[in-house]
């Protein structure tokens, strides 16, 4: 180790504190320090450092007056007139069983804000099943390549790339080993890491998690490019004959994997990139807006646009910026491989104040109360400017998005929101297919049902259906018609094949 040099290197770009504690090092300790600050690109970081700095400053100002809503012509609605749902389904599952289409999960955080420390996927918001994330997520890919089986006769492969962290990856690939991969074949999940880069003091000093190593964090989810291209991603999709992808964020719910009509609907405009949105609630509903800039798409977050805007009506009565951004997205394997080859070093990174374990001066590692550094994050929505062929796709929130983010502590988006959004799901899902619900003491339960006052956090009809029975609804008139269900009610594997024996004596 040439400890000399590494400090010379280190003070011409201002960072020679990273050495201070040298002397407090055994060997093993020292060895790790040196190899992390020689396998990091110091100046690339600075650079990194003062260019979302000097964004950070621009974004203070309004972009109000260089915004337009989406075109008509590139958005589909599950709600709105000139919707061709059935076609645009038919189309999806036509790709799925070609084997056409791939699913990519971000799963590189900690569930830090929900008050664990594993990886979110693994968390159970407590359905009956007791499924986690994951697996609720492995059981629709199975459905859905059964579903296109079953209509087009072609068995397509749906594979599952998951894009984890230095926190998460071994606790995941783990836990999808110990699960035998949830009835999926392991060779059709792929597991891959994000980058992770320094954390930053605000006068942009490399801060020290420890004496002997740098403070690091992923790179947001935007560092999927670099990941994709550093881990052979694009390859492994070209060579599979993957042609689109689904990217969507693993705190979704309600998240439908590889939505075949939401494929189908890029698919029918030769898009390159899509993005799945929900209908703002309300004018300052703190979520970005899919947009165009200056001709060129992108989301817009709520900070950057003036009440007057975001209340602003078109001639309908809806929002006229109203596709609220819900981290759900199309992409095509060709806008891929450019963005990865061409297009990775354009995109810039966004800062994040955080409260950032350090060393101080005394050499004790302390955990401050308030936001003490940066981290610098890549949005996975920032490639939308590299294309122009585009399309939007709305759904229904109490259908699609229900993120778990925080624990019981907040009163929105977690465990208890999350799995209500599920059992009110399939609630529906029956009702519609013809089946009623009853209470024990066969008091008919309406369909739109009260919460009991002396259990006010619980659904008041506890009724989930498997993912590997019914994908978004489709298949329960036969089990559900003119049956009568009194909660909890389990519509599994189980169920079904019993309900299959009762009708064949």
């Amino acid at each position: 180790m040439d400890v000399d040099s590494l400090r010379n290197k280190l003070s011409s770009v201002g960072q020679e504190h990273l050495l201070d504690y040298w002397q407090d090092l055994d060997e093993a300790q020292r060895q790790r320090l040196y190899q992390d600050i020689e396998g990091t690109n110091i100046q690339e970081i600075l650079t990194f450092f003062h260019n979302a700095t000097k964004n950070a400053r621009n974004a203070t100002q309004k972009v109000d007056d260089k915004m337009e809503p989406v075109p008509d012509n590139l958005l589909g609605s599950v709600t709105r007139p000139g919707k061709n749902l059935k076609e645009w389904y038919d189309q999806g599952l036509k790709e799925i069983s070609k084997g056409h289409v791939g699913v990519l999960l971000m799963a590189g955080g900690q569930g830090t804000r929900l008050g664990v420390s594993s990886p979110k996927g693994m968390y159970n918001v407590g359905l009956p099943s007791q499924k986690t994330l994951y697996q609720l997520q492995a059981e629709k890919i199975k459905k859905v390549q059964q579903l296109a089986e079953e209509y087009a006769g072609e068995s397509g492969v749906v594979p599952w790339y998951i894009m984890t962290s230095e926190y998460t990856q071994e606790q995941t690939k783990e836990f999808f080993k110990e699960h035998d991969y949830f009835g999926l074949k392991g060779e059709n999940v792929i597991f891959f890491e994000q980058n992770m880069i320094p954390c930053l003091t605000f006068d942009g000093k490399i801060i020290l998690d420890q004496k002997w190593k740098i403070a690091r964090a992923p790179d947001g989810n935007g560092g999927l490019y670099r990941a994709l291209g550093k881990h052979g991603i694009i390859d492994d999709m070209e060579r599979r004959g993957v042609e689109y992808v689904h990217v969507y964020g693993v705190d979704n719910i309600l998240v439908k994997m590889a939505d075949p009509a939401f494929v189908g609907f890029c698919v029918s405009k030769n898009a390159e990139c899509g993005a799945k949105v929900c209908e703002k609630t309300h004018p300052t509903e703190q979520v970005g807006v899919v947009c165009r800039v200056d001709g060129h798409f992108q989301v817009v977050e709520y900070s950057e646009i003036t009440l007057k805007t975001a209340e602003q009506r078109n001639d309908s009565g809806r929002l006229t910026f109203s596709a609220g951004n819900i981290c759900n997205h199309f992409f095509s394997v060709k806008f891929l491989g450019n963005v990865v080859r061409q297009h990775e070093a354009d995109l810039g990174h966004h800062i994040a104040k955080k409260k950032i374990p350090y060393i101080d001066q005394d050499g004790v590692r302390i955990t401050p109360d308030k936001p003490n550094g940066v981290k610098m994050e890549k949005f996975v929505f920032d490639v939308f400017s590299f294309t122009n062929d585009f399309a939007v796709f709305e759904v229904l929130r109490e259908d699609e998005f229900s993120p778990l983010k925080n624990s019981l502590k907040a009163e929105k988006d977690n465990p208890i929101t999350s799995r209500h959004s599920v059992l009110s799901l399939h609630h529906r899902w029956v009702l519609n297919a013809g089946g009623k619900f009853v209470d024990t003491d066969g008091t008919p339960i309406p369909a739109i049902p009260s919460r009991r006052e002396n259990d006010p956090v619980s659904y008041p009809v506890v009724c989930e259906v498997s993912p590997l029975v019914s994908y978004s609804g489709e298949g329960l008139e036969k089990y559900c018609s003119g049956k009568t269900f009194t909660p909890p009610v389990s519509l599994d594997h189980d169920f079904i094949e019993k309900q299959d024996k009762e009708e064949e004596a």
